[in-house]
C-alpha cells in the first residue's frame, strides 16, 4: 500500500505551510500554477471559520479489519460502508449492526498481497450502482503482481478483468486509487513501477500505464476491449502514447478523489524522501504534467527525468517528511451537512505516519490556506465518506474503522507571518501572540526550510538548524507573554544549494502551547 521510510522525530506542534515564488533567476521554468476551482455557491458554499480554530477527532466504531485498504459507500439508501481488506475481501460496516462477520466479496484467490503495499487497494461504486449491482475493484494480480483494474458483479460473484499493468520489478508503488468523476467516467491512479527515483522513467513517459491516471469508460465495449477509451482523453491519436492516459508525471497516487461541489480533481502524491505533495486541478484538466520524476514537490529531483520542452503543473501543498511524515493520505473536500458550518468547502488529508490531519481551501486569491487541525488514530490509510458526505477513517495496524468528528477550538497561541523572498533567499518576520487568557511562560517554533536553505541571521530568538528543521525559542527576554501580548521574532535565509528550489517554510502555529 504504502511507502515507508525513515522519518524522524514527530513535532509536538501545528504544522502550516507556507510557499514563498520561486527563485526569479531559477535556472529552468518553474512549475505552472493549477488553476484554481470554481467556488461553489448556495448550500455547497465554504466555510468561513479560519483554519487553525478547527480541531478534527475521530472516535472508533468498530474493529477487527484486517489491513484495511479503501472504503465507499453505496448510494441505496442503506446506509452502508464497503471496507477493502489487502488480502482481497470487502467487507460491509452499518452503523446500527457494526461489522458484518462474513465477507460480502472475496477475491482472495486471485490477488497477490506479497509485500507491504500489493493487495486488494481500490474500491469505486458506478452511478447505477443500485440497479446494477456491479462495482470495480483494483487490485495487484497473481501471479506477478499486475496493477489489474475489474468489473465484480454482485448479483453473480463474478469477477471480469479490464486493464491491466505490468508490475513485477518491484512491489511497491501500485496506487490503487478508484473513482468515478462528475463525467461518469472511471478514474484509476497507477503508481510509477516502484523502486526509488522512478528508475524505468515512467513518470515522464507515455507509453506506459506507470506514474499515470487513466480515464475510461466502462459503461460499454470497444471492439476487442471491455471498455472505451473517451474521444475526449488528451492523448487520442498520439503516436506511442497510451490514449487511457488522463494524467502523467505522478509517483505513487495513493488517494485521490473529486469534489461533488465543482468537479475539480484533488491528488495526494506520495514523495520520494524530501516532499509529499497535494495537486489540485480544475475539471477537465487532462493532459496536465505532475512533474515527477523532474520534480518532487517543488523542488528539481536529483537525477530526475526532465525532458525538455515539457510543462509542469506545481503543487497547491507541500510538507517535508522530517517534520514526521511518511506518506501523504490524500482525502476529501467535505460536503456533508452536519459540520458545513466549520469545514464546508475544505479538503482533508492527513499522513500514513505523523497521523497529522491537514486541511487546505482555496484563498479566493488563487492560493490556499493551510492548517494542521488534529490527529488521527495510527496508520491511516484511507479517508471515505457516506452517501451523505460524512467522513470516516480505516487504519492499517490494528485495522479500525473511525468516525471523523469537527469542532470549533481557537489556539492558544496565534503566529502571524510575513514572508519576502529575493534571489535564492527568505526574509520572514513572525509574530507570536498569546490568545488565552493566562500568560505564557516560553516558547518555541520547530518548521523545516527547504532542502539547502540556511539560515544565515536571526533575531529575537535562540535559533538552532539540524539538516533542514530549525528549531526557535525565546530569547529570555520575550519568553514571557502575557495574555493579549505579542513579541516578534525572524530569520534570513539563503538557499545555499539547488538554486530552482523555492524559499519557504513550514511553522508551528500555536508556539505558546510547547512552550508551556
Amino acid at each position: 500500500m504504502l511507502r515507508r521510510r525513515w522519518t524522524g522525530p514527530l513535532l509536538l506542534a501545528t504544522l502550516l505551510t507556507v510557499l514563498a515564488p520561486l527563485p526569479a533567476q531559477a535556472a529552468e521554468p518553474p512549475p505552472a500554477a493549477a488553476p484554481a476551482a470554481a467556488t461553489p455557491s448556495g448550500a455547497a458554499a465554504a466555510a468561513t471559520v479560519p483554519l487553525p480554530s478547527l480541531s478534527a477527532t475521530t472516535t472508533q466504531v468498530a474493529s477487527g479489519l484486517r489491513r484495511p485498504t479503501a472504503l465507499v459507500a453505496p448510494d441505496d439508501g442503506t446506509g452502508r460502508l464497503f471496507i477493502t481488506e489487502k488480502s482481497g475481501t470487502v467487507r460491509v460496516y452499518h452503523p446500527d449492526t457494526g461489522l458484518a462477520p462474513t465477507p460480502l466479496i472475496d477475491i482472495t484467490s486471485a490477488v497477490d498481497e506479497s509485500g507491504n503495499e500489493r493487495g486488494l487497494l481500490g474500491i469505486a461504486l458506478p452511478p447505477d450502482f443500485a440497479a446494477s449491482q456491479d462495482l470495480y475493484l483494483a487490485y495487484t494480480a497473481l501471479p506477478d503482481g499486475a496493477v489489474t483494474l475489474a468489473r465484480y458483479r454482485l448479483d453473480a460473484s463474478r469477477l471480469e478483468v479490464l486493464l491491466s499493468q505490468e508490475h513485477a520489478e518491484y512491489s511497491n508503488h501500485n496506487g490503487g486509487q478508484l473513482a468515478f468523476g462528475p463525467d461518469g467516467k472511471l478514474y484509476w491512479s497507477i503508481g510509477d513501477g516502484g523502486g526509488s527515483g522512478d528508475p524505468f522513467r515512467a513518470g515522464q513517459r507515455l507509453d506506459t500505464l506507470l506514474g499515470k491516471i487513466v480515464r475510461i469508460d466502462v459503461t460499454r465495449s470497444c471492439g476487442t476491449l471491455p471498455y472505451c477509451v473517451p474521444g475526449d482523453n488528451p492523448f487520442v491519436g498520439t503516436a506511442n502514447a497510451r490514449p487511457e492516459i488522463w494524467l502523467y508525471g505522478l509517483r505513487n497516487p495513493w488517494r485521490f478523489s473529486f469534489d461533488q461541489a465543482d468537479g475539480s480533481l484533488w491528488i495526494g502524491d506520495v514523495g520520494q524522501g524530501h516532499w509529499e505533495e497535494v495537486d489540485h486541478l480544475a475539471p477537465g484538466q487532462g493532459g496536465a504534467n505532475l512533474g515527477w520524476s523532474c520534480y518532487e514537490g517543488l523542488e528539481k529531483f536529483e537525477g530526475g527525468h526532465c525532458p525538455p520542452g515539457e510543462e509542469y503543473t506545481k503543487p497547491v501543498f507541500t510538507y517535508s517528511p522530517y517534520t514526521g511524515g511518511c506518506s501523504v493520505i490524500g482525502g476529501h473536500v467535505y460536503r456533508g451537512e452536519k459540520y458545513a458550518a466549520l469545514v464546508g468547502g475544505t479538503y482533508i488529508a492527513t499522513d500514513y505516519c505523523s497521523s497529522t490531519v491537514w486541511a487546505l481551501r482555496p484563498d479566493g486569491r488563487g492560493g490556499y490556506d493551510q492548517a494542521e487541525i488534529g490527529k488521527t488514530p495510527t496508520q491511516v490509510t484511507s479517508i471515505g465518506t457516506t452517501a451523505d458526505g460524512e467522513f470516516y477513517m480505516v487504519n492499517d495496524l490494528p485495522g479500525g474503522l473511525h468516525r471523523v468528528s469537527f469542532t470549533r477550538e481557537e489556539p492558544t497561541c496565534r503566529v502571524d507571518r510575513t514572508v519576502r523572498s529575493w534571489g535564492t533567499g527568505t526574509t520572514v518576520d513572525l509574530t507570536v501572540t498569546n490568545t488565552g487568557d493566562t500568560p505564557v511562560n516560553g516558547w518555541t517554533l520547530q518548521f523545516p526550510l527547504a532542502f539547502g536553505q540556511k539560515i544565515v541571521s536571526d533575531w529575537n530568538t535562540d535559533l538552532t538548524q539540524l539538516s533542514n528543521v530549525i528549531t526557535a525559542t525565546d530569547a529570555g527576554h520575550n519568553a514571557t507573554i502575557p495574555p493579549g501580548g505579542s513579541v516578534t521574532l525572524g530569520y534570513l535565509a539563503d538557499h545555499t544549494g539547488d538554486a530552482s528550489a523555492p524559499p519557504r517554510f513550514t511553522l508551528n502555529e500555536d508556539a505558546c502551547a510547547v512552550g508551556r
